[in-house]
C-alpha cells in the first residue's frame, strides 16, 4: 500500500486552520486506508472463489521475542549448546549381527579383532497373512467356527500406518494409494476411503470427552479460528487449547452461538436462569421479550427444536432478539453445569468469543499501533515511541506473572493509564490509544488471574498444522471426513502436548487399548503441574 507523506510544519506555524486541515487530512487517509483494505479483503474473496492464491500475509508481530525475560533469554541459549538435538546417547538393542570379511585377505593373516559399526535401517514390505479358521462340527449337528484376529481384510499395522500417514504427516489419498500399492498391498480407493471414515466412533468419543474435561480442569483457554471449506463452501475451523490439549471443530458458521454451542462439550442445553437473564439484559434485549423470559415457567430445553419453539410460544420472532436469547440460554447451561466458573478465555478479539471472563491478546493490541500508516517522520517517531513504551510494559506483565503482588498490580494499571491516555501530535494514534483502553480490564486480565497467557499464540500455532492440512487436501467432501479431520487433528496435536507418541497411540486404539484414555492422562498432567 503506497504511503503517503506531510511535510513537516513547525508548531509555531500551525495557525488554527492548518491545525483544522491537518485533522481533516489524517481522518480522510484513515478513511482511505480502511476502505483499502476492505477492496483487498473483497479481492482476495474474489481469487478464493475463482480457484486462485491469496495475496501473501505478513508475519505475525515479534513483540513476544523481544520481550523475552533476560533470565528466559539466557535458559534458551543454554538448552541449545552441548549436543545437537535427537542424538541420543542410548544405543538400542541390536537386532541382527552380520559378519563382513574384508577383501583380498594374504596367505597367514589372523583375526585381530573385531570393530562393530552399526547401521539403522529400515524394513519396508506388505505381507499377505491367510488365517485358516478352523470349523468343528458338534455331535448335535451344528458348526462352530473361528473368528479372525482382526475385523477386516486389512491389518492393524496398516491402518495405523493409513491414519498416521494422513493425518499427521498430511498426505493425501491419492499419494497414499500409490504408495500401498507400489509396496505390494492390494487395495482400492474405496477401501482406502473406507479405512480412513469408517469405524471411528471410539476416537470421536475420545475427542469430545477431551473438552469437557479440560474446561472442567483448565485455568485457561485459547481460542482461534480460520477458514475449512467443506462440500465446495467456505466454511470455519475454531480451536480451542492450551498447554495440554488442541481441539478442532469444523462448523459453516463462527459466530457467537456457534462458539457458546462448542463450549458446552456435545451437552447443549437451553437454560433460563439469573444468569441467562443478566446476559440477555446486558446485551441489551427489549424489555417485553426481557420480562417475557424471566417470568418463564420453563427452566431447561435439551433440544433446539424445543427452544425453537418456546421462543415462538413467547411471539419472540425478531433474530436478534432471537439471537440474544439463544446466547443467554447457553451461557445459563454452561454456568449451571459449572464449567466457567473459573476459567479464562484468551482471544484475539473477535467478537464471538467475548464471553465469561475474557482477556485479550498483548500481541494483536500491539499490532492495531504497529499496522498505522504515519503521514510524517514526526508521526512514525510518535508511533515508534509508543510501541517501544507497548513493548516495555508488556516486559512487566511477563516478569509480574512469574512474582505478583497486589502493589505491582496497581503500579501497572497506573503505568496503563499512563500509555494509552497519552496525546499525540497523531490524531489516529491518539484515537487507536483511546480505542485500547476502552479494554483495560481484559487486556490486563493477568492483574487477577497471573496464570493466563498474554497472547494467543499457542492457538495460532496449534491451528497451523490444521491450515497445512487445508491448503494441501484443499476441504472435505463428506460430513464423515470432515468429523474425521477434527477428531485426529485434534487428537495428535493433544498427543503432542502430552508427550504421547502419536503412531504408539493409533497402534494402542486399534488392538490392546492399554493406554489410558487421553482425558485421563491430561488431568493428571494438569494436577502434577500443579
Amino acid at each position: 500500500m503506497k504511503k503517503f507523506s506531510l511535510p513537516d510544519i513547525p508548531e509555531s506555524e500551525q495557525t488554527p486552520v492548518v491545525k483544522g486541515l491537518l485533522t481533516l487530512v489524517e481522518l480522510l487517509i484513515e478513511e482511505n486506508t480502511a476502505l483499502k483494505e476492505r477492496v483487498e479483503k473483497l479481492e482476495d474473496e474474489v481469487r478464493v472463489l475463482k480457484g486462485q492464491k491469496k495475496r501473501p500475509t505478513f508475519k505475525p508481530s515479534a513483540l513476544d521475542k523481544n520481550t523475552q525475560t533476560d533470565e528466559k533469554k539466557k535458559n534458551t541459549k543454554k538448552s541449545h549448546s552441548g549436543k545437537k538435538r535427537g542424538r541420543a546417547n542410548v544405543t538400542r538393542p541390536v537386532d541382527r549381527n552380520e559378519r563382513v570379511r574384508p577383501d583380498n585377505i594374504p596367505p597367514g593373516s589372523t583375526l585381530h579383532d573385531i570393530r562393530p559399526f552399526h547401521v539403522q535401517e529400515l524394513i519396508i514390505s506388505s505381507e499377505h497373512i491367510c488365517y485358516e479358521l478352523e470349523r468343528w462340527k458338534t455331535p448335535d449337528g451344528r458348526i462352530i467356527s473361528a473368528s479372525p484376529p482382526v475385523s477386516g481384510h486389512f491389518g492393524h499395522q496398516l491402518i495405523t500406518y493409513v491414519l498416521y500417514q494422513h493425518h499427521h504427516c498430511q498426505v493425501t489419498q491419492p499419494l497414499l494409494l500409490e504408495q500401498l500399492r507400489e509396496w505390494g498391498v492390494q487395495i482400492s480407493s474405496g477401501q482406502l476411503n473406507r479405512i480412513l471414515l469408517d469405524d471411528k466412533d471410539g476416537f470421536h468419543e475420545e475427542k469430545e470427552a477431551l473438552l469437557g474435561a479440560a474446561l472442567m480442569h483448565s485455568d485457561y483457554i485459547t481460542v482461534d479460528d480460520s477458514g475449512a471449506r467443506h462440500q465446495g463452501k467456505n466454511g470455519y475451523v475454531t480451536h480451542i487449547g492450551n498447554e495440554w490439549f488442541g481441539w478442532f471443530c469444523s462448523t459453516l458458521s463462527k459466530n457467537r452461538i456457534n462458539f457458546l454451542m462448542l463450549l458446552n462439550a456435545g451437552d447443549v442445553q437451553y437454560r433460563i436462569s439469573a444468569q441467562a437473564i443478566t446476559y440477555m439484559r446486558q446485551n441489551k434485549l427489549p424489555k417485553v421479550p426481557l420480562t417475557q423470559l424471566s417470568l418463564s415457567a420453563a427452566v431447561s430445553f435439551a433440544e433446539q427444536e424445543a427452544w425453537q419453539a418456546y421462543l415462538e410460544a413467547l411471539n419472540i420472532k425478531d433474530k436478534r432478539h432471537i439471537r440474544i436469547a439463544t446466547e443467554g440460554a447457553l451461557v445459563g447451561h454452561l454456568l449451571h453445569k459449572g464449567q466457567m466458573d473459573n476459567l479464562a478465555i484468551i482471544s484475539d478479539g473477535a467478537g464471538q468469543f467475548a464471553v465469561f471472563e475474557h482477556g485479550l491478546c498483548w500481541v494483536h493490541t500491539e499490532r492495531l499501533i504497529r499496522n498505522l500508516l504515519p503521514l510524517n517522520e514526526a508521526h512514525q517517531r510518535e508511533v515508534d515511541t509508543v510501541i517501544t513504551q507497548v513493548w516495555d510494559f508488556y516486559r512487566q506483565l511477563r516478569q509480574y506473572k512469574d512474582a505478583p503482588t497486589s502493589e505491582k498490580a496497581n503500579r501497572l494499571s497506573a503505568e496503563f493509564d499512563a500509555i494509552f491516555t497519552q496525546k499525540t501530535n497523531y490524531i489516529t494514534l491518539n484515537r487507536k490509544l483511546r480505542q485500547i483502553l476502552q479494554h483495560k480490564e481484559k487486556l490486563l486480565l493477568v492483574l487477577r488471574h497471573p496464570e493466563v497467557p498474554l497472547h494467543t499464540n499457542g492457538s495460532e500455532t496449534d491451528i497451523r498444522d490444521y491450515v497445512k492440512k487445508r491448503k494441501v487436501s484443499g476441504g472435505t467432501r463428506s460430513d464423515e471426513g470432515r468429523r474425521c479431520r477434527d477428531t485426529f487433528a485434534s487428537l495428535k496435536k493433544t498427543c503432542r502436548k502430552l508427550e504421547v507418541s502419536f503412531w504408539h497411540y493409533l497402534q494402542d486404539r486399534l488392538t490392546d487399548k492399554m493406554l489410558p484414555p487421553l482425558p485421563e492422562i491430561m488431568q493428571n498432567k494438569m494436577v502434577a503441574g500443579q
